[in-house]
């Protein structure tokens, strides 16, 4: 079939032979889906010279020619390749041979239009993508022959009494070989006398008859013949024409002819008939008596010399006999056209259909062609072909068409023998599983055919199976665990990885790798597998190593399989225990209730199990404290007393259950925050019965003495105020007292001697609740002390003390536990507080220095003016008794 896509021309021909291909070749779509039966038609004008393209298989297939091994293409029939055809094994394009093709010599026996063709068996190898593919080639007629009449001179008898229009026909009707339209199209009288014409008629066999028509009466008296030429003409362009004589003789009248019962008869005949068999019998009648009724049968002009010295027909009865052999090999058909003849009759037509069915003698013959590779009847085949493979095709040739033949496998293995599709007594060998080297290496088959004779015929095969590398190795553990101690030499042995492999050589050979993930310390060897560690592992910092191993054969291409290997890293007591901090410091408030929570001390220890459990002990201060094992919570066995003791120092040991244990020391220190547990100590005034001597002309603004206390508290517990709450003699107003130094000066003149005295409040600033104490600051205003026991008198007397002024601050005293609002905002209060905490060891060092130096200067003044006297019990009461009666302030 030629093609546009490939143009390939001979170079002969140059631009001549391009414009004849195009005209003389056409496409045809082939059926190309892929699968395991094709068929691909091509169609050709006949009479191409060589080397004219017909058609492209691997195309039509679709085949994709990237794929590698790549395709190849045979063409079994060796005998017509070299005659019509030729096949390019590797593009798989045929194209036509030496010899030019001419239908009519291709197909005799084509002459009824059924087509002429030229079937190919085609296979695509290797065996990985075979296909057996059935090619027809058509070859299309040209119309290179011209219509021939079988007879120069065609004679033919027309009564005179003819009817016009009354049709006759012509029995010697030309013959074109060509068909279709390139065949007889048409018939035409050179002269018609004015007296015929000719039509044309098809019968059912597709044949044209030429027919005479009477246009004007005959008179066999005025002319009894008629000579002219008949001329046959095709379709081709332009027409080719054949020409004959036409005799026309004008024959006296018989209005009866003979009349076939049955014009169309089929006999079926076997090739093996014998001579003398009866085929058929025509039967004829006329209606005319006597000698018009006479009826003789011959053979038509058309019927060919040798089918009639075949076919006996006996002119009077009308039976046809076999009167010869039979050539099956050259002629399945004869159609026999009879006439029946009367006096002076047209001829009746009946045709004989013979059809001829070969007969086939002697024993089935297999004909074997291998698909897979073979040499000496033993056939190989890779163990990864996959199942359906085909192995070879067979053929069952001498086969009666009407006596089935049963082709069958004898062996054992996975291997099926069935009929190829749609192909008659074509039997294909394939596999039905995938074959494996490992189990099987080699199969004996036996290929049996057996006809209805009971004739029998065997081929015997043997089928080798070749190794591949099929099978990865495997390892006889796929997760592998070791357990290592720490602290191991370099170069230590973990383990020793297996693996096998069941393919044969060095398919079967497995090298040993470590995976990507495997980090660099461990190395395997390639050969033995044996898996190593070149450095020394620490648990602390890595426990676990997990990581792949591959085991790679040498095969082609390579197969691998992992193993997953767990290196677990055992612990050893290599860490001693650690505390999260260098040293620890607590800040705790005095009083804390005994057994409370101080701190906790945290300790780790880098090791598991035993090795990193912790115990924690007290090596100094263990009187005193206590340390809980589990939370490490430092606690103080009493209650704390700052005033006594404001800072412990200890040593904490932590000790782990290693074997030898490890330990640590930390040191722990414990720092007593203030409370206000501590009211402020008067130092001055030493006694509520103590006075001074203050002259009467002292001058206001005079600062006369002082009151001078003490609190062992600290931070704003420690901050004391001074008020005046009471008095007893003098004007109120008189005396004021400086609420921060305790600095009492006179505000007033004395304009009255003897004694006055002050109730004086000494307050710190504590929280929650302030704490204070009392005192009473005498005055005896005189010039001197003349009498010191009038003077004890009045100090001993009780009488209402009237207050004399506020105090500084805002706030009350209440009976019972009394309380003092000394600032509006107490977060600034607490805020202070926490601030002097950071201060304490300032705060104590200069409260110390400050109270030593004031009380030895109020010693050195006490000296000058104070009168010592003596303070006697009952009278402390009656002051503490007052104190109680103190209205708020």
């Amino acid at each position: 079939m030629f093609n546009s896509r490939h143009p390939s021309l001979s170079k002969r021909g140059g631009i001549w032979g391009l414009c004849i291909l195009l005209l003389y070749t056409s496409p045809l779509s082939c059926f190309a889906n892929f699968s395991k039966a094709k068929e691909l038609i091509y169609k050709i004008k006949e009479g191409l010279p060589r080397g004219t393209f017909i058609g492209a298989i691997g195309v039509d297939l679709n085949l994709d020619f990237t794929v590698e091994p790549p395709f190849l293409f045979n063409l079994p029939q060796k005998k017509v390749s070299g005659q019509y055809v030729s096949l390019n094994n590797t593009t798989g394009e045929l194209y036509t041979s030496a010899i030019e093709i001419d239908r009519e010599t291709l197909c005799p026996d084509n002459s009824e239009g059924h087509g002429c063709a030229l079937s190919l068996d085609v296979f695509v190898l290797p065996q990985q993508y075979f296909q057996l593919v059935k090619v027809k080639i058509f070859i299309e007629d040209v119309n290179d022959n011209r219509p021939k009449f079988p007879v120069d001179e065609i004679c033919m008898s027309v009564p005179e009494n003819t009817p016009i229009n009354a049709r006759y026909a012509v029995e010697q009707s030309a013959v074109d070989p060509d068909l279709g339209l390139h065949g007889v199209q048409t018939y035409w009288l050179v002269n018609d006398f004015s007296m015929f014409t000719l039509d044309v008629e098809e019968n059912e066999g597709g044949e044209l008859t030429p027919f005479l028509i009477v246009t004007d009466a005959l008179d066999r008296e005025t002319q009894a013949e008629y000579i002219t030429d008949i001329i046959a003409e095709d379709g081709g362009s332009p027409p080719l024409l054949g020409a004959a004589t036409l005799k026309i003789i004008i024959t006296d009248v018989n209005d009866n002819c003979p009349q076939f019962t049955e014009s169309q008869i089929n006999v079926t005949l076997r090739g093996n008939t014998t001579k003398g068999a009866h085929l058929a019998r025509l039967h004829a009648f006329d209606h005319d008596l006597d000698a018009n009724a006479q009826i003789s049968y011959a053979y038509s002009e058309r019927v060919p010399r040798d089918t009639r010295s075949l076919f006996h027909l006996d002119r009077i009865t009308g039976v046809i006999k076999l009167a010869g052999k039979i050539d099956t090999g050259t002629a399945t058909f004869y159609k026999l056209t009879i006439l029946a003849n009367g006096p002076g009759c047209i001829p009746a037509v009946a045709t004989v259909s013979v059809h001829i069915i070969k007969v086939v003698t002697g024993p089935p013959a297999l004909i074997p062609r291998y698909i897979a590779a073979e040499k000496d009847g033993v056939v190989t085949i890779k163990e990864s072909e996959p199942a359906f493979s085909p192995i070879a095709f067979f053929t069952v040739k001498n086969i009666d068409m009407n006596h089935r033949v049963d082709c069958h496998l004898e062996g054992t293995g996975p291997f099926r023998l069935g009929p190829y599709q749609l192909f008659k007594n074509e039997y294909l060998l394939e596999t039905t599983e995938p074959l494996d080297y490992e189990k099987i290496q080699e199969y004996e088959l036996i290929v049996v055919a057996k006809n209805a004779q009971e004739l029998v015929i065997k081929t015997f095969l043997k089928v080798q199976v070749l190794d591949e590398n099929d099978n990865a190795p495997v390892f006889q553990q796929s997760l592998v665990e070791i357990s290592v101690e720490e602290n191991n030499p370099p170069n230590t042995f973990l383990t020793q990885l297996q693996a096998t492999d069941q393919d044969s050589e060095s398919r079967g050979e497995v090298i040993y790798l470590l995976g990507g993930d495997a980090p660099g310390i461990f190395v395997v060897d390639r050969v033995t597998g044996v898996l190593t560690v070149t450095t020394s592992l620490d648990r602390e910092e890595k426990e676990t190593y997990r990581f792949i191993v591959r085991a790679v054969d040498q095969g082609t291409p390579r197969r691998e399989s992992i193993a997953t290997v767990v290196v677990s890293v055992q612990d050893r007591n290599d860490n001693s225990p650690r505390f999260i901090n260098k040293d620890f410091t607590f800040f705790v408030p005095e009083n804390f209730p005994g057994y409370g929570e101080i701190g906790v001390l945290s300790v780790t220890d880098a090791d598991a199990e035993e090795n990193g459990w912790v115990a924690l002990s007290i090596l100094n201060g263990s009187d005193v404290f206590m340390i809980d094992t589990g939370r490490g919570a430092l606690r103080a066995k009493t209650s704390l007393d700052r005033e006594q003791q404001g800072t412990y120092q200890l040593w904490i040991e932590a000790v782990d259950g290693g074997e030898p244990a490890l330990s640590c020391v930390t040191m722990v220190t414990v720092l007593l925050l203030d409370v206000n547990d501590n009211p402020p100590i008067v130092l001055f005034p030493q006694s509520n019965q103590s006075y001074m001597l203050v002259l009467p002309n002292t001058l206001p603004g005079t600062s006369i003495t002082e009151v001078y206390a003490v609190d062992k508290d600290t931070g704003m517990n420690a901050v004391i105020a001074y008020s005046i709450v009471k008095r007893k003699g003098g004007e109120p107003g008189s005396f004021a007292i400086d609420p921060e130094t305790g600095n009492i000066t006179l505000k007033r003149e004395l304009s009255n001697r003897g004694l006055y005295s002050l109730l004086v409040k000494v307050s710190d600033h504590g929280q929650p609740e302030p704490l204070y104490s009392t005192v009473m600051v005498n005055f005896f205003v005189n010039e001197t002390v003349s009498n010191e026991s009038y003077i004890q008198s009045l100090l001993t007397r009780e009488a209402e003390i009237e207050v004399e002024e506020r105090p500084w601050y805002k706030g009350q005293m209440t009976e019972g536990p009394e309380r003092y609002e000394l600032f509006p905002c107490q977060p600034v209060l607490i805020a202070l507080s926490v601030t002097c905490l950071g201060l304490f060891f300032s705060v104590v060092t200069l409260t110390s220095y400050i109270c030593c130096k004031r009380f030895k200067k109020q010693r050195k003044k006490r000296s000058e003016v104070e009168i010592p006297l003596k303070m006697k019990n009952d009278s402390m009461q009656v002051v503490n008794r007052k104190l109680r009666q103190i209205s708020n302030i």
